[in-house]
């Protein structure tokens, strides 16, 4: 089986569509559409439906997926243990349009030279990103540890290295619009819309938070994308969701949509690198060291945390 087109199948998979499937992977748009066509003859089977705003998977293609991911992870470890410090460093940014990405971008542009490779398991939880780690598919990934703090496997480590802070995102219609600031306070009459957060992690700490100061935060609704959420938000006077300072989203000039900080104090999502002990990649050191100097020269005093966060297990740091 060819494992570029199954790579293919996967990122058409998670992206929902061609177009971003192929940036993902490195090729043209009908690139992609013809290593789909030939699994799919291989296999005898459709393996997506289209429909208005991209593909979607059909019956068979949502039996393969998890197979398929399988079948890559495989491949994965096979690399790896043939080429110990030759192969790429492999980091887990969970999503390229949030701060791991973007921090990881940065270490890239001072080490040009480097051999990186990016994933985004943006659907995966921290339970299977962390066995990913101690399998040895991957060398680092980034998760929040609200359920894993104290507990993750004995060959692991793990260093608070990013508290990504919160900022409110609304239209030129919410009442919040023109506001420099907002505190957590004023947002206890305002309702926080983030439609299907589903992985335990964030919505594990939005409970914390909005139990915490009183907020209102609705996850019901399926999820259409950013595009779609972005252009319902500078339609509407009453909607508004967190995104993190760390962020990259773009979006039509027109739509005027507005970050406004949130302060008195700063909520942070706070994220930890994981990483295994014994794992001796050239420039897995280097990025941990890059990881700690920027947390200490960002860190600040005025921010929130859950209480899961502020006392972390130091025999796990390994700081």
């Amino acid at each position: 089986m060819d494992l570029d087109a199954v790579r293919t199948f996967v990122a058409v998979a998670e992206t929902g569509q061609f177009q971003a499937a192929a940036d993902e992977v490195g090729i043209t748009q009908q690139g992609a559409s013809r290593r789909v066509a030939s699994l799919e003859r291989e296999l005898g089977v459709q393996l997506f439906a289209r429909i208005a705003r991209g593909v979607r998977l059909t019956v068979d293609g949502q039996a393969l997926l998890p197979h398929a991911r399988e079948l890559l992870r495989a491949a994965e470890r096979v690399t790896a243990a043939v080429t110990p410090g030759r192969r790429a460093l492999r980091v887990d940014v969970i999503s390229r349009r949030i701060a791991p990405a973007n921090i990881l971008h940065a270490f890239y542009q001072q080490h040009p030279d480097i051999e990186l490779d990016v994933v985004a398991l943006l659907n995966a939880d921290a339970a299977s990103a962390l066995a990913e780690v101690s399998a040895g598919t991957l060398d680092a990934t980034f998760r929040s540890l609200r359920d894993f703090a104290r507990t993750i496997p004995g060959e692991l480590r793990s260093a608070r290295v990013i508290d990504d802070r919160h900022e409110l995102l609304v239209g030129p219609r919410h009442p919040l619009a023109r506001a420099r600031t907002v505190t957590l306070a004023e947002l206890t009459r305002h309702p926080i819309w983030m439609p299907g957060l589903s992985d335990p992690e964030p919505v594990g700490y939005y409970n914390d938070l909005a139990e915490t100061f009183g907020l209102t935060i609705d996850t019901i609704g399926p999820v259409f994308g950013v595009e779609v959420l972005l252009a319902e938000i500078a339609d509407s006077a009453q909607l508004a969701t967190f995104v993190a300072e760390g962020s990259r989203y773009l979006w039509p000039e027109s739509y005027d949509l507005r970050r406004i900080p949130v302060v008195d104090p700063t909520p942070v999502y706070p994220l930890s690198v994981i990483w295994r002990a014994d794992n001796t990649h050239p420039v897995l050191a280097d990025f941990l060291d890059y990881l700690r100097t920027r947390y200490r020269k960002t860190a600040r005093d005025d921010v929130w945390t859950p209480d899961w966060a502020r006392d972390p297990d130091r025999s796990r740091t390994g700081r």
